[in-house]
């Protein structure tokens, strides 16, 4: 029963990777998770950002875990800008991200 789940967690992690081939940059994780939420489950969040916290740290700004999860606590206080959330979710669109909610049975 989890083999689903972990098989849409890791092709949710490559098109992260497809999405920023360089790393999520700071000023994305907010706008990135929010969109993140509408489809996945909070431990589903919490094991991306372990995993994007593990590939930052080849980049020139590392993030760590416990930032992200910072980040996602934060987040419910505050909210993207519409620039950032239309950056992306063009990024996330462009490498085939789901954006559009399923419609309501």
């Amino acid at each position: 029963m989890g083999e689903p789940s972990s098989n849409f967690l890791t092709r949710t992690v490559e098109w992260l990777r497809a999405g920023y081939p360089s790393g999520v940059p700071r000023q994305d994780y907010v706008a990135l998770l929010g969109l993140l939420r509408r489809k996945l489950t909070d431990d589903e969040i919490h094991r991306i950002a372990r995993a994007l916290a593990g590939e930052s740290q080849r980049t020139a700004d590392p993030v760590s875990t416990a930032d992200i999860e910072s980040m996602i606590n934060d987040s419910v206080l505050q909210t993207a800008s519409a620039e950032d959330v239309a950056r992306v979710s063009a990024r996330l669109a462009a490498v085939g991200w789901p954006l559009a909610d399923p419609p309501a049975d």
